[in-house]
């Protein structure tokens, strides 16, 4: 029995097709070569044409099934991964009535701050668990008052991934979870939120109907079967936006596991089990693709905008000419508290976790006659696993109890120094997987289609590339130099 699994993001279209059987990726793929186009009329405005990703998505199906002389009859269930906080919005014949407001586009920013002031602020996170923000709520009001008629046209307000089941399926359908994201949902009530819908005016038939994450979400139409190479019938049976799913490909799904990345930004993404917040929204809670009524599972997302950016910069105009694995071997060479000198990451503007301040990169204790290049570079690398660190406290107080984190083998996790930085200073077992959103979304979709018994079976053929856990007694000597980077981030936020 094969799989296959979509992961949509911004920049480019991920595939894998997936032998749930035998445990392994049969066929890998992204598309299109370059990053996909994104368009900006205004300042601050980030949209990208939900057909294009169509597009692109049938161009990445066809050349994987004929690269790998696939028979797609063998495939059997469709997951579906993506850029999450988007919105679509198509009339009643399903067509696409403007571009997508995407992810990064912030356009509704004062439409969210207003419902945070008027809704009450004790409302919005004892109910939604996050201010109403830039999320898709906001987005779909920005529509209604700045174009009246594009909103009478709509027919349904959707998620980028509902919008490619719809695609493939003709059905229209949401998730909890991906409820969730949008700020539609009251975690207090189990339902979708009377009080916001009614503040920003929205209909709720705008709205898809609700099914599980992992269920029967629609089967692949005739037309589109044409279109991808797939089969008629297949049925589409997972979906979740890309950072519920990316903990998914890691198999965090339990109470005090962590999934991260370090790539340009970095993200941890940990699993709690009671409903819970962060009082000055500095991260965001949202349902995980396992929660349910009577079995809480939260995803508390923190992001980081200044992580392996700082780490590239470092490279640019201080490691000029050496690779990551130079730099990273040269880091490795200096002691841990890289001689004093501290760097605050924060040089890629407003940091949420700092509440929106922009403190710019910040570099202390540089002594001209002592430190050399390699002090900088492990400097930036520690205070990168620093900045996750400061992250990582503020979801303990929400009730993480953290024991391992959870990533893929790239980017900053390639360096031995940010690992077991990382690793001393949040107290936790690192493991390193091979795998990426795609494969996650394919083996989700399996798990959808009950072609496995459980996660554990899902899971049990996940690659680890490594695991390492707390050094003593160099855990120690990390903690002391975090607390000179925390008490000299204390004093730049002042």
């Amino acid at each position: 029995m094969l799989t296959i699994g979509y992961d949509i993001g911004s920049s480019s279209i991920k595939c894998s097709i997936f032998d749930c059987e035998q445990g392994v990726v049969v066929a890998h793929g992204s598309y299109p070569a370059e990053e996909m186009p994104m368009n900006s009329p205004h300042p601050g405005w980030a949209e990208q044409d939900p057909e294009l990703w169509w597009r692109y998505i049938v161009a990445i199906t066809r050349k994987l099934l004929t690269e790998g002389e696939i028979d797609a009859r063998r495939i059997t269930a469709v997951g579906i991964s993506y850029q999450m906080h988007g919105l679509v919005l198509v009339d009643e014949a399903g067509a696409v009535l403007r571009p997508s407001i995407i992810w990064c586009d912030s356009r509704a920013v004062e439409m969210g701050k207003e419902a945070f002031a008027t809704l009450g602020g004790e409302f919005c996170l004892q109910h939604l668990l996050n201010s109403p923000g830039n999320f898709t709520a906001a987005k779909l009001r920005w529509v209604k008052v700045n174009e009246p008629e594009v909103y009478k046209r709509t027919h349904k307000a959707m998620l980028p991934g509902e919008f490619i089941a719809m695609k493939m399926t003709g059905e229209i359908v949401s998730t909890i979870s991906g409820m969730s994201e949008g700020i539609y949902w009251d975690f207090q009530r189990s339902a979708v939120s009377a009080e916001l819908l009614d503040h920003f005016g929205i209909d709720r038939r705008l709205l898809p109907e609700i099914r599980p994450t992992f269920s029967a979400q629609g089967k692949v139409t005739a037309t589109a079967a044409a279109q991808l190479g797939l089969a008629a019938g297949t049925v589409v049976s997972y979906r979740a936006g890309d950072q519920p799913n990316n903990a998914l490909s890691l198999n965090v799904l339990d109470p005090g596991e962590v999934a991260a990345t370090a790539g340009t930004s970095g993200v941890v993404y940990g699993v709690i089990d009671t409903v819970s917040y962060d009082p000055r929204s500095r991260v965001n809670p949202f349902a995980h693709v396992n929660h349910a009524e009577g079995h809480t599972r939260l995803g508390v997302l923190l992001c980081i905008n200044g992580t392996g950016i700082l780490n590239t910069w470092l490279r640019r105009n201080i490691a000029t000419g050496m690779s990551y694995d130079e730099m990273n071997r040269i880091a490795d060479g200096i002691g841990i508290g890289s001689g004093g000198i501290s760097i605050l990451p924060f040089g890629n503007g407003a940091e949420r976790i700092l509440e929106n301040k922009e403190i710019g990169c910040r570099i202390f204790g540089v002594d001209f006659n002592r430190h050399t290049r390699a002090h900088l570079l492990r400097a930036g690398q520690e205070g990168i696993a620093f900045s996750f660190k400061y992250g990582i406290d503020i979801m303990k107080d929400m009730g993480l109890d953290l024991h391992v984190i959870r990533a893929g083998y790239a980017n900053m996790f390639l360096s031995p120094v940010f690992r077991q930085t990382l690793a001393n200073i949040a107290d936790a077992t690192i493991e390193l997987y091979d795998t990426d959103g795609s494969q996650g979304a394919a083996r989700g979709a399996g798990l959808g289609a009950g072609l496995f018994a459980s996660p554990r079976e899902a899971f049990g053929s996940l690659k680890q590339k490594g695991v390492l856990g707390p050094k003593a007694p160099d855990a120690d000597a990390t903690k002391a130099a975090y607390a000179l980077w925390r008490e000299r981030l204390t004093s730049s936020m002042q």
